[in-house]
């Protein structure tokens, strides 16, 4: 999946680790024998997995399972959206939203392997502003405030670490970087992965001092991963005049120590930020942009559909063939033990 970041092991463990292999040594050591020595002990699979309370924490960009965080901040606002206009009787207006009927399909152009990038660009600077809004606190580290390390030449004023900012001037500032980088939609996503990532595995807090830093290092480091032709980061201080190479270089291998060098993004997480980034959309009124269905794009889905389930079906048959191999094979291990 794009190119791929050939780093050195941090020499300081994470503390994090290290309470999580203490735990995982203490749960191996107290686990019991099965009472039965007639034979040899065959542990059974459901006492060899890991009980939940042991699971590495069920961090949402590392388990498909665990809850988006940008998600669960977002819920609040919601949910006071909806009870003040219920209270004040607030009319939701026109309804602009196109609906489908029994001549007309309306469907978007944007997909889990293909998301619109504008409509991509808005969801996840949205879950940015609201990371913002509702953060339990204002942790953070030199490496990220933008009043040591600044991004231009202009003074920062006093108050920056006070003042929040909107949703329209974090999507101006990802919407410049993504245009002048020609970065795609699926690097917006990783971008959002990385940047919730570093939050849990740093225990800091995206807030109006760092969040310029930390989502210019997500960025720098979804564009090498996901890209197969990455942005270089000489290339970045040709966007952003006054930052210097060295500064970069020293951002991105902070952040990369800060999420213990992990930058695999499973399939199935992907996938969750993408449809959350969805219903982040639905409860905020961002609508995908919506267009009838053509003959045209109707058979080149139902081409896309075929290509899948033959696709699937081929895993299927591979899947039987060696359930069926490995069968037989335990059957004549049996047979040879009974001539023996």
């Amino acid at each position: 999946m794009g190119n791929t970041l050939s780093c050195c092991v941090s020499p300081g463990g994470s503390p994090k680790i290290s309470r999580q292999q203490e735990r995982l040594e203490d749960y191996q050591t107290n686990t019991d024998l099965s009472e039965d020595t007639t034979g040899p002990y065959l542990q059974h699979i459901s006492d060899r997995e890991v009980p939940d309370d042991l699971a590495f924490e069920s961090n949402p960009s590392d388990h498909a399972r665990a809850s988006t965080i940008f998600l669960s901040k977002s819920q609040t606002d919601v949910r006071d959206k909806r009870k003040s206009n219920h209270i004040n009787h607030v009319s939701p207006g026109l309804l602009s939203k196109k609906y489908s009927s029994c001549s007309t399909i309306f469907i978007d152009d944007s997909t889990v392997s293909q998301p619109n990038l504008k409509s991509t660009i808005k969801c996840v600077t949205l879950a940015i502003y609201y990371h913002i809004k509702n953060r339990d606190s204002d942790r953070s580290l030199d490496i990220f405030d933008e009043k040591i390390h600044p991004l231009s030449r202009e003074q920062v004023p006093d108050n920056y670490s006070r003042i929040d900012p909107d949703h329209k001037l974090i999507y101006r500032f990802v919407r410049t970087l993504f245009s002048a980088a020609q970065l795609t939609a699926e690097c917006a996503i990783v971008t959002l992965v990385y940047l919730e990532r570093l939050l849990t595995y740093a225990e800091i807090d995206i807030c109006p001092c760092n969040w310029k830093r930390i989502v210019l290092g997500a960025i720098l480091l979804a564009s090498k991963v996901w890209d197969d032709q990455a942005v270089w980061n000489v290339d970045y201080c040709q966007i952003l005049k006054d930052i210097t190479v060295e500064d970069m270089n020293e951002m991105e291998r902070h952040f990369l120590e800060l999420l213990q060098f992990n930058i695999n993004v499973p399939a199935s997480v992907y996938a969750k930020y993408y449809f959350d980034l969805r219903s982040l959309a639905d409860d905020n009124n961002l609508s995908f942009p919506l267009e009838p269905l053509s003959k045209d794009r109707a058979q080149k889905l139902e081409a896309i559909s075929r290509l899948c389930e033959d696709k699937y079906k081929d895993l299927s048959k591979a899947a039987m063939r060696r359930s069926f191999s490995a069968d037989n094979l335990v059957g004549i291990r049996r047979s040879n033990a009974v001539l023996s």
